[in-house]
């Protein structure tokens, strides 16, 4: 049991947002250092020389060093922070409750109890539709919904979520609830998508 489940309580899976989102910043990881590699070399050989002759044996050094840093910057600038967006995002079902917890230094967490859930919707756009993912939205007795965007095989998440409502006891009054914080700290098998935990629903 994770630390943060009332007695009782079950992680039935935790999933990421579907990882199509890094197509760019993967692409990016490639073509940064093969695009400042031939710059390097197309300066060494003195094309930028003749191609700007204000630019003479003495500048291609400092040509090269930008090239890198230039790499480095898209690295750093924009690869790594889409990936610990993604990375630090996670969806975690219970047979409680519906965990999203976005973020990994600066966290931060929205907690739906599967009492107060009376309708599930799946969002698809066309791309989202081919790779079977979708935004779920949660709406409440609170006139209030929450959306889990990009939820990988939506249709069976929402199979899942419509499941644990089903299962809830019977005249449980939700409001009465008080769950704790839900903490996964030392969860280390990451797989992706779909992670099945101890009480989790078995496929129909």
């Amino acid at each position: 049991m994770r630390k943060g489940l009332v007695p009782g309580e079950q992680v039935i899976t935790i999933t990421r947002p579907q990882p199509r989102k890094l197509a760019g910043p993967a692409a990016a990881f490639i073509a940064a250092p093969a695009a400042a590699a031939f710059a390097s070399a197309w300066t060494l050989r003195g094309e930028a020389a003749r191609l700007m002759p204000a630019f003479s044996a003495d500048w291609a050094p400092w040509i090269v060093l930008a090239c890198v840093l230039a790499a480095a910057w898209i690295w750093l600038a924009y690869c790594l922070p889409r990936l610990l967006r993604w990375q630090g995002t996670r969806y975690v079902l219970t047979s409680r409750r519906i965990v999203a917890r976005y973020g990994m230094m600066r966290r931060r967490d929205e907690q739906v109890n599967l009492g107060s859930v009376r309708n599930v919707t799946v969002h698809q756009s066309v791309l989202q539709r081919i790779l079977h993912s979708g935004n779920i939205s949660l709406e409440t007795g609170y006139q209030s919904v929450v959306t889990l965007q990009d939820v990988p095989e939506a249709a069976r998440f929402r199979d899942f979520v419509l499941d644990a409502v089903a299962e809830l006891p019977a005249g449980r009054d939700p409001a009465a609830d008080e769950l704790p914080d839900y903490a996964d700290d030392g969860l280390t098998d990451d797989r992706w998508p779909w992670e099945m935990r101890e009480g989790g629903h078995n496929e129909r």
